[in-house]
């Protein structure tokens, strides 16, 4: 699953999203768009916290992060 991170950055909107995703899949690829890569360092820990997930890699303008599941 990959999802989208672009000029309008992160809110609570793509938080909730990424929460809904990653309930269904552990691993959710973030591609972030060029104009907002420069700051996706920023980005992708609010993202991590947001969602108590784990920052798995980071490649260029993609970071991967993983949730285990509950079941």
């Amino acid at each position: 699953m990959t999802i989208n991170i672009g000029k309008a950055g992160v809110n609570d909107n793509v938080i909730e999203e990424i929460k809904r995703q990653l309930k269904s899949n552990p691993i959710i690829k973030l591609r972030f768009a060029k104009n907002v890569a420069r700051n996706k360092d920023d980005l992708i820990n609010s993202i991590v916290e947001g969602t108590k997930s784990q920052l798995i890699d980071v490649r260029g303008n993609v970071a991967v992060i993983y949730k285990k599941q509950s079941h």
